[in-house]
C-alpha cells in the first residue's frame, strides 16, 4: 500500500498532509518505549494507570523483545505480550508495535555466528550488546522476516495496534559492515550501478596506484589497507551501506504491508548533525510516517539550536508533512561522556521545539526507567525516584500541554529560507587526503543554521534535488560533490530571484569524486562569477581578519573575480586584499560565494545582510537571541505561534490570540517568563 502525499510549498501552495497517522490516535501522540518484559505483573498493572494519569496515548512495544518472544528457535511465548496489548487497549492506549528484530537472541548468534557484523580491520562484533547482526546476511534476514511475519499475523487485528515500528535506529551502531556477506552484496550493488567493470574503473579512477579491476569478483569493501583507500570506492561503499539498510527496512515493511495493509509503517531515524551514514532523504518515499530520535548534547550550552536543526531536518525528510519524535529524553542520558539533568522547564521546551517544527507526536526512551542493563541511568518518563520527583511532574505537565495543543495537529511550517543538505557531499567532503582534515560538514551546516536561528528566521532543510523555486534565500554549505543537474537547480533559483549562497569547498568534484578542472569552485564558477586557482587552508589556531573587522579561521583561497564583486576582502595575512566573500547579480537574484569561515558574529552579520536582500524578516522581531519563535500554518488559515524562552530573563511578546497552554487570552504584550513556553492560536 502506498500513501500519496503533497510536499509543502513555501509560496503558500497546497497544505494537505497526506502521510497516514497512527490508527486511532487522536490529537498529538504522546508516550514512549514501553518494556513490560523487564517488570513483574504488579508493576505492569501500575504502568497503565500511570500512563492514563500522564495523558499517554501511544507507546512503542517489543523493540528489543526477540529473545523474550522466541526464547528458543521456533518456540514462541506470546502470553506477556497478549496481556500487554489487551491491557493497553482496555485503557485506550494505542501501540506502535515493533518487529522485535533490533537485536537477535543469543541462540541465533550461537547457531549462526556468520550473521555477526565485521569492522574495517576484521574484528567480529559479538553478542552481548544490541544490534549484533550484519544487515547483508541472508541468514539473518531470513530469521528477521520470519519473526516479523509471526508478530504481524498474531496482532494484525488487535484493537491496540496503531503503527508498525520496524527494527530500531537502523545503522546507528553498525552503519558499515565489512563482512564477506557485505562484500558479496557490495559487488552486486556495483554491478547494478555500473553494469560493466570498464565503467567502474573509469568512475573509480583505478589507473591511479595500479588499482584497475578485471572483474567485479576482485572487488572488496574498503577494508583497512596500507595506505588511503580509493576515495570513490569509499564513497560508493557509503552509498551501498545506506541502500543496504534501506533494503532491509523494505523487506520487513513489505511483510507488514502484506499482512496488515491498513496499518502504516515507520522506523526511527536519527536525523541530526551527528548521524552521518544514512542518506535519509533517499528513505523518505519508503516511510509511511517519518519518525526520528533525538538527544540533546549535554555539553553544549546552546544545545537547543542543534535540536532545532535536527527537527527541521526531519521535517525536510518528511517532505514538509507532520512527523513523530519517537525518542528523546526527559532528563540526563547515560551514554555521553558527561551528563547533566535537565533544568526546570527544559523538557517541555525541548518537546515543544519539535512540535513547533512539525512534530505531531512526542515520545521518549523510555516509559519506566530500567533497574538493570546498560541504560539503567538513562532518564525516563517514570524515574527511579517515582511519583515524588520533578521528572514525573514534568511528564504529567507535558501530557497536559500536548492535550491542549491538539488543534495544532496537521498544520505546517512554511519557510522562505532553505539550507541544502546533501549526505553524499557530507561523506565525500570528510574523506582523507583533502586540503584540511579539520573541515566538518555538520559543523559548517550548524554554523549557518545557527546564524539564521539567532536572527529568528525560519528555515527548511532540503535535499539537493529539491525544487527551490519557492524560496527567497538558499544556502548551500560545503556542497562538495555535486551533479550538473543539481548545480543547475541552484543557478535557476538565483535566476528566478533568490539570494543563493555557496560556501567554500563546494562544487569541487562530480558525483564520482573527480575534480572539476579549470579552477574552483568547479560546478559553480559561472554562477558565482569567480575562479579560485589554489586553496589556502589555515593552520590550527591561525586567524586572519576581513575588511569588516570580522575574524576568520580554517579556510582561505586565492580567488579571482570574473563577473562578481568583492563584498569582503582579506585585511591581513598572505592573501591580504584578495576577495573573501563575493556577490554576483544574476537574473532577478544574486549568487554569493563565501570563500572564508568568518567568526560567529561575522557570519551572523553577513547572513543578516543577505536575508535583508532577500526581503526575509524574523518570525517575531526584537526577541532575545535565546528566545525561539516559530509559526505553524493550518489549512483553514489559522496560525499557531510558538515562543520558547531558553534565556534567564522574561520576554515580552506582542501577540493577539488565545494562549493554549494556559487557556488565557492575549491581546498585546504577553510575558513569557524565563525558561517558560507559550503557544498562541493567533487572531
Amino acid at each position: 500500500m502506498r500513501f500519496p502525499r503533497t510536499a509543502p510549498r513555501s509560496d503558500g501552495g497546497t497544505m494537505t498532509a497526506s502521510r497516514p497517522w497512527p490508527v486511532g490516535v487522536t490529537g498529538l501522540a504522546y508516550g514512549g518505549d514501553y518494556n513490560p518484559e523487564q517488570w513483574p505483573q504488579d508493576v505492569r498493572v501500575e504502568d497503565v494507570e500511570l500512563m492514563r494519569e500522564a495523558g499517554v496515548n501511544l507507546v512503542s512495544v517489543a523493540i528489543f523483545a526477540w529473545a523474550t518472544l522466541e526464547p528458543r528457535e521456533g518456540e514462541y511465548d506470546w502470553g506477556w505480550l497478549d496481556e500487554t496489548m489487551d491491557r493497553l487497549a482496555d485503557a485506550g492506549i494505542k501501540v506502535a508495535l515493533a518487529t522485535a528484530t533490533a537485536s537477535p537472541p543469543p541462540w541465533l548468534t550461537r547457531s549462526h555466528p556468520e550473521i555477526l557484523p565485521v569492522t574495517e580491520d576484521g574484528t567480529v562484533l559479538g553478542q552481548g550488546g544490541r544490534q549484533s547482526y550484519a544487515v547483508s546476511s541472508p541468514v539473518f534476514r531470513e530469521y528477521a522476516l520470519r519473526m516479523t511475519r509471526a508478530i504481524a499475523e498474531r496482532y494484525a487485528e488487535h484493537p491496540a495496534l496503531a503503527l508498525w515500528h520496524v527494527d530500531n535506529e537502523l545503522g546507528c551502531h553498525v552503519p558499515h559492515d565489512f563482512s564477506d556477506n557485505a562484500a558479496e552484496a557490495f559487488r552486486a550493488w556495483l554491478q547494478r550501478r555500473y553494469r560493466s567493470i570498464e565503467t567502474l574503473n573509469e568512475a573509480w579512477g583505478t589507473a591511479f596506484w595500479s588499482q584497475r579491476y578485471d572483474s567485479f569478483e576482485e572487488i572488496l569493501p574498503p577494508r583497512a589497507a596500507p595506505t588511503y583507500a580509493n576515495p570513490t570506492q569509499q564513497l560508493d561503499f557509503a552509498r551501498f551501506s545506506s541502500d543496504e539498510l534501506l533494503t532491509h527496512y523494505r523487506a520487513l515493511r513489505d511483510v507488514l504491508r502484506e499482512v496488515t495493509p491498513h496499518i502504516p509503517t515507520t522506523t526511527n531515524l536519527m536525523c541530526s548533525s551527528a548521524t552521518k551514514w544514512m542518506d535519509y532523504f533517499s528513505w523518505s518515499d519508503d516511510l509511511d510516517l517519518v519518525a526520528n530520535d533525538h538527544y540533546l548534547i549535554s555539553a553544549d550550552p546552546r544545545g537547543h539550536i542543534e535540536l532545532a536543526l535536527a527537527a527541521d531536518l526531519t521535517r525536510g525528510v518528511a517532505g514538509g508533512d507532520p512527523w513523530v519524535l519517537m525518542e528523546h529524553s526527559t532528563s540526563a542520558v547515560n551514554w555521553q561522556p558527561r551528563n547533566r539533568a535537565k533544568a526546570p522547564g527544559e523538557m517541555l521546551r525541548n518537546s515543544l521545539s519539535h512540535v513547533a517544527r512539525g512534530a505531531d507526536g512526542i515520545m521518549f526512551f523510555q516509559w519506566r526507567q530500567s533497574r538493570a542493563g546498560a541504560e539503567k541511568f538513562h532518564s525516563a518518563m517514570y524515574p527511579h525516584a517515582g511519583r515524588d520527583s520533578d521528572v514525573w511532574r514534568g511528564t504529567v505537565t507535558l501530557g497536559r500541554a500536548l492535550e491542549a495543543l491538539a488543534p495544532v495537529r496537521g498544520s505546517r511550517v512554511l519557510s522562505r529560507a532553505a539550507i541544502v543538505v546533501d549526505y553524499p557531499s557530507w561523506w565525500a567532503a570528510e574523506l582523507d587526503s583533502h586540503p584540511t582534515n579539520a573541515l566538518s560538514y555538520p559543523g559548517e551546516l550548524l554554523r549557518w543554521y545557527t546564524a539564521l536561528w539567532d536572527l529568528g528566521i525560519s528555515v527548511d532543510l532540503v535535499p539537493v534535488t529539491a525544487d527551490l523555486a519557492g524560496y527567497d534565500l538558499v544556502i548551500a554549505p560545503t556542497l562538495y560533490a555535486v551533479r550538473d543537474a543539481d548545480a543547475a537547480r541552484l543557478a535557476a533559483a538565483a535566476e528566478g530571484g533568490a539570494q543563493v549562497v555557496v560556501t567554500f569547498f563546494s562544487g569541487i568534484v562530480d558525483e564520482n569524486d573527480h575534480v572539476r578542472l579549470g579552477g574552483y569552485p568547479g560546478a559553480f564558477r559561472d554562477l558565482l562569477g569567480v575562479r579560485t586557482e589554489e586553496f589556502h587552508p589555515l593552520l590550527e589556531d591561525e586567524v586572519h581578519h576581513l575588511d569588516d573587522g570580522a575574524s576568520a579561521d580554517l579556510w582561505s583561497e586565492k580567488t579571482h573575480l570574473e563577473g562578481a564583486q568583492a563584498v569582503r576582502t582579506w585585511a591581513d595575512g598572505p592573501l591580504h586584499g584578495w576577495p573573501a566573500i563575493t556577490r554576483r547579480a544574476t537574473g532577478e537574484g544574486a549568487a554569493w560565494y563565501v570563500a572564508a569561515r568568518p567568526s560567529a558574529a561575522g557570519l551572523e552579520a553577513l547572513v543578516g545582510e543577505i536575508a535583508a536582500a532577500a526581503g526575509i524578516e524574523p518570525t517575531v522581531s526584537g526577541l532575545h537571541r535565546d528566545v525561539e519563535a516559530l509559526r505553524r500554518f493550518a489549512e483553514d488559515g489559522t496560525t499557531y505561534l510558538f515562543v520558547l524562552n531558553h534565556s534567564d530573563r522574561d520576554q515580552v511578546v506582542q501577540v493577539s490570540g488565545r494562549e493554549l497552554l494556559r487557556g488565557t487570552e492575549a491581546d498585546g504584550a504577553f510575558t513569557v517568563h524565563a525558561g517558560a513556553a507559550a503557544v498562541f492560536q493567533e487572531s
